[in-house]
């Protein structure tokens, strides 16, 4: 069945750049037929036009034939519309990748999903070209998708996350790759503490840990939405549980455990050198049980968000830090 690209209103000029859709119907077809009318038009760094297309500069200009918005950056067009799943993608879903721009980390680079495992997009050595999304450069920077229908929610960016907040970008990204989700009121709440159940299945849907038992813990039931997450962690090593043969699922973690446990969970330990005798936070001295990953979350750091002179050891770890974190481990 056909997917209907339809109308959705303009909410104020304060949104003026959300999707917009002209009220006669566009099918995905014919989004793909004026994609691949432009096949070979040449690369433009800042292109939106048949004279030269750079990666989101062609989106524009192609889903703009058919009355729909978009912004102007991929970074900015992966916070629109509705996150798929890489399994359930139907052509003119927009899909991203990360890190494909030297010296830029985070969503680089938009395209169009095509059908039969492809994507069209503007290529810095190709132009306009349609291309494998199991490519061996395409491949491991697909970060995921968004998909613009009647039934897309105007934007997945949180009513409550501030153009200027540290972990915006973070929050996006995570967002995107159905790493971690907002709420049906359309909220984020980054300050709500992260619990180890919590933490377990954000970072096993980045390390996709298969598990062959959902019995981990005694006090975690196989039936529990999180027991395979829980399973996965624990054979991993990431999260151990306590000596009473414990996890504890629903305990919150302090912002040290969060350090370590994502230390564990990327190895960044073998990845990252850092001094081990200076004192760049005040309550963090040398030989603190978490102050290698403590510095090591410093400096990986790309939000701001741990530039700062404590690192407040014991709080709960929010769910804005937890994104911040997880967000420098995966982009490093």
């Amino acid at each position: 069945m056909k997917r209907v690209i339809s109308s959705l209103l303009i909410i104020g000029l304060l949104f003026s750049w959300l999707p917009t859709f002209k009220a006669e119907a566009a099918t995905e077809k014919d989004l793909i037929s004026i994609a691949k009318s432009y096949l070979g038009v040449p690369y433009l760094t800042g292109g939106s036009t048949p004279s030269g297309f750079d990666c989101s500069g062609f989106l524009i200009y192609v889903f703009n034939k058919l009355g729909v918005s978009l912004p102007r950056t991929a970074a900015e067009q992966a916070t629109v519309g509705k996150s798929v799943d890489k399994s359930s993608l139907q052509p003119g879903d927009l899909v991203f990748f990360k890190n494909t721009v030297s010296g830029k980390s985070g969503i680089t680079h938009s395209g169009i999903y095509v059908g039969d495992n492809s994507f069209i997009s503007a290529t810095s050595s190709k132009g306009i070209a349609i291309v494998s999304l199991n490519n061996t450069y395409w491949a491991p920077k697909y970060t995921g998708a968004k998909r613009i229908s009647d039934k897309a929610s105007s934007s997945d960016t949180f009513s409550d996350i501030a153009s200027d907040f540290f972990a915006k970008e973070a929050i996006q990204q995570l967002n995107v790759q159905q790493v971690i989700q907002g709420f049906e009121d359309g909220t984020f709440r980054p300050d709500e503490s992260v619990t180890r159940e919590q933490a377990a299945a954000i970072i096993n849907r980045v390390l996709k840990k298969k598990t062959t038992s959902l019995y981990s813990y005694k006090d975690v039931a196989t039936s529990s939405r999180f027991a395979a997450d829980i399973a996965a962690i624990k054979e991993l090593g990431v999260i151990n549980g306590f000596e009473d043969g414990t996890f504890r699922p629903k305990e919150t973690m302090t912002r040290a455990q969060m350090a370590i446990i994502v230390q564990n969970a990327f190895q960044l330990d073998k990845k990252i050198t850092y001094s081990a005798s200076s004192t760049v936070y005040s309550d963090v001295p040398p030989g603190y049980r978490a102050y290698s990953a403590i510095m090591i979350m410093r400096k990986i750091d790309t939000t701001s968000g741990f530039q700062t002179p404590v690192y407040r050891t014991g709080d709960n770890a929010t769910r804005a830090f937890f994104s911040a974190a997880i967000y420098n481990a995966i982009n490093l």
